[in-house]
Order: C-alpha cells, then sequence, then structure tokens
C-alpha cells in the first residue's frame, strides 16, 4: 500500500507540470506572435538592381591589329569611377574568353580603380590618386576633382586606369598586342565618356616603364589616337 505522503507529494508534483507546461505554452505562444508582428511591420524592399544602360566597347582583333565597336547592355553603377571600371571590366572579361579575338589572361579583376580629374589637372592631384591607387582604396566622386565644377561644365578629364600587377605580368608580350589593348582601353574610355581624352596608366598603384616589354605606360595617351576601324558587331 501507497504511503499517504507519496500519493499526495505525486499529485503536487502532476499539478506543477501541468502549471509549467501552460505557462511555457503561453510563452511560445506570445513570443511567436510578437514575431509575426515585427515580420509584418517590417517592409519587404525589392533588392536594387542597376538598370542596364547602352555601352560601348571598342574591342581588339589580333588578326588585323584594328578596333572594332561592340555594343552591350550592362548594369551600370551611377558613379563615373565605378561605371568606368566596370565598362573595362567588361572590356577584359572579352579579351579572357577562350575564343577571344584578342587573347589576355586577367578578366574583369585585372582592374583596380579608375580614377577621373580635369585634364589640366596639377601634378599633385594626379599624385594625389596614385596614393589612394596604392592603397587599393576606391575614391568616391564627391573627392575627385572630375565631380565638381569642371565636370560639370563639360571639361576635358583624365583617366587614370590603376591595373594589377597579375594583369601585367600574364600580358602577351609584343608590341601589336600591348598597343592595342592599350589603345583599346583608351577608345572605351572615350567612347562611353566622352569628355575622358587623356589616359594615364599605373600597375598596382605604381608608375611602370611598359606594360609587357614594350607598350610605353609612363606617358600619357590621348584618346584621338585610339581611332577603331568602321564597322560594328552585335
Amino acid at each position: 500500500m501507497i504511503p499517504r505522503y507519496q500519493t499526495v507529494l505525486f499529485f503536487l508534483l502532476l499539478a506543477a507540470s501541468i502549471v509549467m507546461g501552460a505557462a511555457l505554452w503561453q510563452l511560445r505562444n506570445r513570443e511567436h506572435q510578437r514575431l509575426l508582428e515585427g515580420e509584418q511591420s517590417t517592409p519587404t524592399q525589392a533588392p536594387q538592381v542597376a538598370a542596364a544602360v547602352q555601352a560601348t566597347l571598342m574591342v581588339a582583333n589580333d588578326a588585323d591589329d584594328t578596333l572594332m565597336t561592340q555594343e552591350l547592355a550592362l548594369p551600370l553603377p551611377q558613379s563615373p569611377n565605378e561605371r568606368a571600371r566596370a565598362i573595362l571590366g567588361t572590356l577584359l572579361d572579352l579579351y579572357a574568353a577562350q575564343d577571344a579575338a584578342h587573347s589576355v589572361p586577367g578578366g574583369a579583376g585585372s582592374v583596380l580603380q579608375v580614377f577621373l580629374m580635369p585634364a589640366s589637372a596639377p601634378h599633385e592631384e594626379v599624385a594625389h590618386s596614385r596614393d589612394k591607387a596604392k592603397q587599393n582604396v576606391v575614391v568616391p566622386d564627391a573627392e575627385t576633382p572630375a565631380a565638381g565644377a569642371d565636370s560639370a561644365q563639360g571639361g576635358d578629364e583624365l583617366a587614370v586606369v590603376n591595373l594589377s600587377g597579375a594583369f601585367a605580368a600574364s600580358h602577351p608580350s609584343g608590341i601589336e598586342t600591348e598597343s592595342l589593348t592599350v589603345l583599346s582601353i583608351c577608345a572605351t574610355l572615350h567612347a562611353n565618356l566622352p569628355q575622358v581624352t587623356e589616359v594615364r596608366f599605373l600597375v598596382d598603384g605604381q608608375p611602370r616603364e611598359t606594360l609587357a616589354g614594350h607598350a610605353n605606360l609612363m606617358r600619357t595617351y590621348l584618346t584621338t589616337e585610339a581611332e577603331p576601324v568602321q564597322g560594328a558587331q552585335p
């Protein structure tokens, strides 16, 4: 026969278990309702995707040493510096493709930065962009002279293109192939940003004598030097 005190203890524990279970159930329901209310109060926002715009690439062809126009619809950022970088990245992606007419490894990642500034910018401002390139810093347009009054008034601009050392190291050597790469970059910048009339090159944020032994990277290139032949590719 079960002692009376054990029976009482059993019913007390049973009652406590029931009360605790009910309390936990209520807490669970309350927390679930709170989460639902939080989800309903948070506005649902679609991810922001840049609208596709028409871009013009001046694509090099090793077969006849020419530049041909290729039009593409690309989702480009609003920032002029980043837009220029994205366009050049697409150009180098074409060159890195297996069936490229101008085969150069590296792709879009080979363009580290593009800085835009007035073509008449003093040496100190050009040096400032070089310092930022050494640090691999993306400079906001508000910090570049090109985003100021000169650009708004349609003044000529200088583009400083910072390429990666790996791109230069793997670029095929030869005066024709190196010149085509340099001129296609200059022509592509001018085709999409007509105000860009001059281009200078850095490699890993540093001046470099040549791209791969031949094309001079110490000079300033005029975009008028890169005249494409007539014709276009779809």
